[in-house]
C-alpha cells in the first residue's frame, strides 16, 4: 500500500493569530517531514468564508511546498471549479507542474458548501455546468500550443495561447472526488483518477471500486490501483480511553463543517453531508485505535482493493512519525492480489 496525506491549514494555529501565518509554515513543515518518512503525497483542500482561517490560496502553498521538496507529490483536493476562471487556473496549474517538476495532481470538484456557493453568488444548479465547461477549457488549454478562441455559457475568451505549457503529458492527471454510481462512471469514462470518500464502510468502498474498474475496461481504459485513492482520518491511540477522546474531537471538528456545508432547508447532500446525519456515522470508518487496531482496518481495505490511502492526521507531527514507525511497515509491501491487479 501507498500513504499519502489529505490535509487542510489555517493561517493561524493555537498560540498565534493568522496575522503571524505560523500554521501556514507549520504545515510545510508537517510536510517536509512526511516526504522524508516515505509518504507519496499530499493533498490539500480549497475553502472559503469559514472564519477559521482556512487555506483558500490552495496552489500558492502547494507551490511553497514544491520548493521545499523533491519526491512528494502534490495534490489539490480539490479545487472547486466553479469559483476559478479556468484560463487563469490552468495558467497556475501548470507553472505549479514546471516549478515541482511534473508532481502537480489536480484534484476537481463541484463544490458542496452552501456557505460557499452563497459567498460567491454562484446558483448550486448551475455547478455541473460550470464545472463542465472548466474542464473542457482547460483541458484544450493543457494541450494545445495553438491559439483558440471560446464562446461558451459562463466564459468567453478570444485568440489566447495560455502559458506555460505543463510538465507532465498531455496534462496534470485530474482527480475527482465521487460517491454515486453516476459519477463514478463519468470519471472513469473520461480517464479521471478517483478520491473516494472518508466516510464510506470497506464494502462500500470495493463496490465502488469495481464499478470504477469496469467502467474504464468497457472504454478501453487501462485500471491501475493506485488510479484510485481512498481518504481516511487517523489517530494512533495509547488506549481506548485516549480513542475516545480523540474521536469525541473529531465529531464536534466535524460538525463544525457540516453546520458551514448545509444549507439551512437541505436534508441529504455529498460529502460529509451524505453520512452526518446518523449519528457516529462520520466517525465509523476512522483510522482510529492503537497500531495494531489500525494495521487490522488497513488490512480490511486492502482486501476491498484498496492500495492508496490518503490520511487526515490528527494530533500533529507525532502521529505521523507513529503512523510511519509503527504500522507503515507493515505494508511495505504489495498483496498478491494488488500486485496481479497493478
Amino acid at each position: 500500500m501507498k500513504f499519502g496525506l489529505f490535509t487542510s491549514a489555517q493561517a493561524n494555529r493555537t498560540s498565534l493569530p493568522a496575522e503571524t501565518g505560523q500554521g501556514f509554515r507549520d504545515w510545510l513543515d508537517f510536510n517536509v517531514e512526511a516526504e522524508a518518512l516515505g509518504f507519496q503525497s499530499s493533498f490539500l483542500v480549497e475553502h472559503h468564508f469559514t472564519g477559521w482561517n482556512q487555506v483558500s490560496s490552495t496552489l500558492m502553498l502547494l507551490t511553497a511546498l514544491a520548493v521545499r521538496t523533491t519526491t512528494l507529490r502534490l495534490g489539490s483536493a480539490v479545487m472547486v471549479l466553479p469559483w476559478h476562471n479556468p484560463v487563469l487556473l490552468a495558467e497556475q496549474a501548470a507553472t505549479l507542474d514546471l516549478v515541482s517538476g511534473g508532481r502537480f495532481d489536480f484534484g476537481i470538484g463541484k463544490g458542496y458548501r452552501h456557505s460557499e456557493f452563497k459567498g460567491f453568488q454562484i446558483a448550486p444548479e448551475e455547478a455541473e455546468a460550470r464545472f463542465e465547461e472548466a474542464v473542457a477549457v482547460m483541458t484544450r488549454a493543457f494541450t494545445s500550443r495553438e491559439r483558440f478562441s471560446h464562446r461558451g455559457r459562463f466564459w468567453q475568451f478570444d485568440d489566447i495561447v495560455v502559458e506555460p505549457p505543463p510538465a507532465q503529458r498531455p496534462h496534470p492527471p485530474f482527480w475527482v472526488a465521487a460517491g454515486s454510481e453516476p459519477s463514478i462512471r463519468r470519471a472513469a469514462a473520461r480517464g479521471f483518477n478517483l478520491i473516494l470518500d472518508q466516510y464510506a464502510s470497506p464494502q462500500q468502498i470495493a463496490d465502488r471500486i469495481a464499478i470504477y474498474r469496469a467502467e474504464r475496461t468497457s472504454h478501453g481504459l487501462a485500471f491501475a490501483p493506485l488510479r484510485v485513492a481512498v481518504a481516511r482520518q487517523l489517530y494512533v491511540a495509547k488506549n481506548e480511553a485516549d480513542k475516545q477522546a480523540a474521536m469525541q474531537r473529531q465529531a464536534a471538528y466535524t460538525k463544525r463543517t457540516v453546520d458551514v456545508s448545509r444549507a439551512p432547508d437541505q436534508t441529504g447532500g455529498s460529502h460529509v453531508l451524505a453520512y452526518s446525519d446518523k449519528a457516529g456515522s462520520t466517525e465509523q470508518h476512522a483510522l482510529y485505535g492503537t497500531p495494531d487496531e489500525i494495521a487490522a482496518m488497513l488490512e480490511v481495505l486492502r482486501s476491498a482493493g484498496v492500495a492508496y490511502v490518503l490520511l487526515t492526521v490528527a494530533g500533529g507531527i507525532d502521529q505521523l512519525h507513529r503512523f510511519a514507525r509503527e504500522i507503515m511497515p507493515r505494508f511495505a509491501h504489495s498483496s498478491p492480489a494488488t500486485d496481479a491487479a497493478e
